[in-house]
């Protein structure tokens, strides 16, 4: 049988790809694994998923030590060479697959590599690295804002309407539904972004609540390092009610130092503190026929005539 002699027809397509089947030509397009070395590859530009030397670093080390890199990481070409090949890649996911060869010494990566825009790049950084566990507010504020913007670039639709703190971006009902999350609760993570570090880091270190640092985050830099050294001071934290005030006095130009700390000082319906006595405790001094709400009222009856007698007496100084 007489070998046909390949062409070069001009086309975008290898002349091969033209005569194979539909299966061979899926597998032909398939993304191809390839060993990469690991010194060409670089961070994802501004990556906002952090890289822990933790305990579960440890496990991936052992992990790959013993099995090898199960899962290839994915990476896209950054600058090619004059002979049309990529001479460097940037990570899109897998920095701590990365980060664990890294550390273990080996030279090359199993990696797939993909032509990809640099939106389509954030985006798939974005999705791909959502499924880990234990992701801190901060990081997955940092991504939301990474891939709004990246699809809003993509020239997605966009409403001038709003609800208080969200605004209804169609690229927010579609990074909710991706992250089976709610459109109001992605624009409350895309907030975050505009707390001052101290306070992002309280965020992520539970030391502030969600919903206050939602609110928080509406405050002037200027106003929330303010309010970040009377919490220092007072070694308190703000709730939702005193928070949503802050940002209601920000709004209108009106949130001074003073204001905060008057605000600060007023104590939080939940650290009210309250006594308590048991019935025993107290029945023992009154006549068996008080009930309980007998004792109530004799008990609120006397701590007032005590607190009478204090006035009386501090008046008479």
């Amino acid at each position: 049988m007489a070998k046909f002699e390949k062409i070069d027809l001009g086309l975008k397509e290898a002349y091969e790809e033209l005569f194979m089947t539909d299966k061979g030509r899926e597998e032909f397009r398939a993304p191809k694994v390839m060993d990469i070395e690991i010194s060409k590859i670089d961070d994802f530009e501004n990556h906002p998923f952090n890289v822990k030397d933790d305990e579960e670093m440890t496990k991936l080390m052992e992990s790959i030590a013993q099995h090898g890199v199960l899962s290839p990481v994915v990476v896209r070409p950054k600058t090619y060479g004059d002979d049309g090949f990529p001479e460097r890649y940037e990570m899109i996911s897998g920095h701590r697959r990365m980060f664990a060869c890294k550390k273990l010494g080996l030279e090359k990566i199993p990696a797939i590599s993909r032509e990809l825009s640099k939106e389509e790049a954030i985006i798939t950084m974005a999705d791909s690295n959502m499924y880990r566990e234990n992701i801190l507010p901060s990081e997955k504020a940092r991504a939301y804002k990474m891939k709004l913007d990246a699809l809003n670039i993509q020239g997605k639709r966009t409403d001038l309407t709003s609800t208080p703190l969200v605004q209804k971006l169609w690229s927010v009902d579609k990074i909710g539904v991706s992250n089976n999350e709610s459109r109001e609760q992605v624009r409350r993570y895309v907030r975050l972004n505009y707390l001052i570090p101290e306070l992002l880091q309280m965020v992520d270190e539970n030391k502030i609540a969600f919903r206050p640092a939602v609110e928080l985050s509406c405050l002037t830099d200027k106003e929330q390092y303010n309010l970040l050294e009377i919490m220092e001071v007072e070694d308190c934290t703000p709730s939702l009610t005193q928070s949503q005030k802050f940002k209601e006095l920000s709004r209108n130009g009106e949130l001074t130092a003073e204001k905060l700390s008057e605000i600060m000082s007023q104590p939080k319906a939940n650290q009210k503190e309250k006594i308590s006595f048991s019935a025993d405790e107290l029945r023992q001094y009154f006549p068996k026929s008080y009930t309980d709400n007998d004792i109530k009222e004799k008990v609120i009856g006397l701590a007032a005539q005590y607190k009478a007698r204090l006035d009386r007496n501090r008046d008479a100084r």
